[in-house]
């Protein structure tokens, strides 16, 4: 199977953004040197979050999946991280990862943000920004897959122009897929 070229953003790829209620957030690729903030971000999400967005409570913690669902080891522009200051310091509030789904030019996407910046229009600034990497990196297709009562992914996945379905007739859970084809 052949690999796809990835293309590397510019290295200093970020974007400053003003959220809906005011807030300031730094949008930039998920870098190396993030790994531990990462960590801790995905440690610190709520029961409900961890559920919506690993499709799983993880009750006892994520040790299991940190190797198979970051994205530390995909080049640069298929992770995005949201930071912003707080306390003095640069907490990361959200992520969206992209990977490829073997054997075509699909890809999966994921979006987790903190409950206290939800709402506010991070989770659709950083997925914007990751259905603009696909389309650079020749994606034709992004899909989602969620809780059906992940009712805010399934708004957001709406909004920015998804389609959903239930897959096999399974109302528990639901296919949103986005064409990105030009």
């Amino acid at each position: 199977m052949a690999r796809q070229r990835i293309e590397q953003p510019e290295a200093g790829e970020h974007w400053v953004e003003q959220l809906a209620d005011g807030a300031t957030v730094l949008i930039r690729p998920l870098r190396e040197e993030d790994r531990e903030r990462d960590k801790r971000f995905r440690s610190t999400l709520a029961y409900e979050s961890r559920r919506f967005r690993f499709m799983t409570g993880l009750s006892g913690g994520l040790a299991g999946l940190e190797m198979q669902r970051t994205a530390h080891d995909l080049p640069p522009g298929l992770a995005y991280v949201a930071l912003a200051h707080a306390d003095g310091q640069l907490r990361q509030v959200g992520v969206c990862r992209c990977a490829a789904i073997p054997g075509g030019r699909h890809c999966e996407c994921a979006v987790a943000v903190s409950e206290d910046w939800q709402r506010k229009g991070l989770g659709r600034l950083l997925l914007q920004r990751m259905v603009a990497a696909a389309q650079r990196n020749g994606f034709e297709c992004m899909v989602s897959m969620d809780l059906a009562n992940n009712y805010a992914m399934h708004h957001l996945a709406k909004a920015l122009g998804f389609t959903s379905r239930y897959v096999r007739g399974d109302v528990s859970e639901i296919f949103h897929e986005l064409d990105l084809r030009p």
